[in-house]
């Protein structure tokens, strides 16, 4: 399964109209998508507070990701206060990167209030796009310094975290989970090990097999098949052979 770096603004200094900070509430936003990812099988490190964007990228690129997602929220300078959009940025050569910028776009465009006004622009001027070893996207989901857009944030802070995860399912055609109770399970087979698999298909691709009487962590359930973590891997098994 995916395995994502997630990098929620550490800029504390950038003040909402209204009151918090651009650390502040993208790290609200990071903290909703958390249960999300895990229950749609996205595994994820994530930055502190404490960091930079420079040691975000340091840290980045000493892991292997699949993605490396930074989560901002904008300022218009001079113009502060009479700028409003969603932007999504990505590197111009980055194939993965655009197709992730498109679909994030897209999505932001059901929840965010002007959808005309939100864009995907190519940029090698940001580090967490062109300084990052894994695809890297960096979205700047409003302007904080207008009322209006710090207010949709501050209102909406589950909801965009959800649209996020979804985009970030899309991209790794995967099903978007909501979150479910997490609890421990039983693989019971006919004595073979249990298909571990990408997505919950018998066409998607095995990747790793459970002992019979193992101990899985449920991640989600759905109708036929079940999310399960055992040791490192996360995936889909059937839930005929899963005993709750």
């Amino acid at each position: 399964m995916p395995v994502i770096y997630l990098s929620p603004s550490t800029q504390e200094y950038n003040p909402y109209n209204g009151g918090g900070s651009e650390e502040e509430y993208m790290n609200l936003v990071a903290d909703a998508m958390e249960p999300y990812l895990t229950a749609s099988g996205i595994r994820y490190v994530r930055n502190t507070p404490d960091m930079t964007a420079a040691s975000s990228i340091v840290q980045s690129n000493n892991g292997n990701y699949d993605l490396h997602f930074a989560i901002h929220s904008n300022a218009a300078g001079n113009a502060a206060g009479s700028v409003r959009g969603s932007e999504v940025y990505y590197y111009p050569t980055s194939e993965k990167g655009k197709r992730f910028a498109d679909i994030l776009a897209q999505n932001l465009q059901l929840i965010y209030p002007l959808p005309n006004k939100v864009r995907t622009i190519s940029t090698t001027s940001l580090g967490e796009v062109r300084r990052v070893k894994a695809p890297g996207v960096l979205v700047e989901l409003a302007y904080h310094d207008n009322a209006e857009d710090a207010r949709w944030i501050r209102d909406n802070v589950d909801e965009i975290a959800a649209n996020l995860v979804l985009s970030l399912t899309e991209y790794f055609g995967i099903p978007f989970n909501t979150p479910q109770s997490v609890f421990t399970a039983t693989v019971a087979t006919n004595g073979s090990n249990l298909n571990l698999r990408y997505a919950p298909s018998l066409k998607a691709a095995v990747i790793g097999s459970i002992p019979n009487g193992s101990q899985v962590t449920v991640y989600a359930r759905l109708p036929d098949w079940s999310l399960v973590g055992y040791g490192d891997a996360v995936g889909y098994v059937s839930s005929r052979y899963i005993r709750y």
